[in-house]
């Protein structure tokens, strides 16, 4: 597929992340995640992106985990897309903001029964005792919500990364990579574009 010459850093990731929806055999939609704590500590882990679009990237997680933790103490981070297969990577810096309600209900929704059970489960990233822990709390939540409505727990939501930084690196030959950046303007209204040495 061609690239338009100027198009937006969005337009531009849609279009690799439909790429990589047909040629990455492993999770086309994973993304690494980098955060900050509020006493500076960085931490690091994949996660699944479930919208993309100009707003920004979307994924959902518990807000009592580390991750939920470190964005509401420092709203910064990063993301990387990288597709092995396609030799391509995307990364995107910028500031998180969390999706609104509906967003967050009409997703959980859409989930698999099991899931939506897993989420009041889970106590994301705290110590358990054991795996016998956990599948008490899964009987426990099937048990209560039999075949009824499973509700989204208020401590499970969405985080919306709102990009001011954008590069997309595309493998060449000798290592002489193509690398193209695109930088938010001081007015918050448009894209520098540059490239960089490899």
């Amino acid at each position: 597929m061609q690239e338009a010459p100027f198009q937006t850093p969005f337009k531009l990731a849609q279009q690799w992340l439909a790429e990589a929806e047909d040629g990455e055999v492993n999770d086309p939609t994973a993304m690494s995640l980098a955060t900050v704590s509020a006493d500076g500590a960085p931490s690091l882990r994949m996660v699944l992106l479930k919208a993309c679009d100009e707003r920004g990237f979307t994924f959902y997680t518990n807000f009592e985990s580390r991750k939920g933790t470190d964005l509401q103490e420092n709203p910064n981070a990063a993301l990387l897309f990288h597709w092995k297969s396609l030799r391509r990577q995307i990364r995107v810096e910028g500031r998180v903001e969390i999706v609104t309600d509906a967003e967050a209900d009409a997703y959980f929704a859409s989930r698999p029964r099991t899931a939506r059970i897993g989420a009041w489960a889970s106590k994301q990233s705290r110590p358990m005792e054991g795996r016998f822990e956990f599948e008490a709390e899964i009987a426990r939540y099937t048990t209560k919500f039999g075949a009824g409505d499973i509700p989204r727990p208020d401590v499970w939501s969405g985080f919306r990364l709102v990009p001011k930084y954008f590069e997309f690196w595309r493998d060449r030959k000798f290592r002489l990579h193509e690398r193209k950046i695109y930088k938010l303007n001081d007015l918050g209204q448009g894209w520098d574009i540059e490239e960089i040495y490899p």
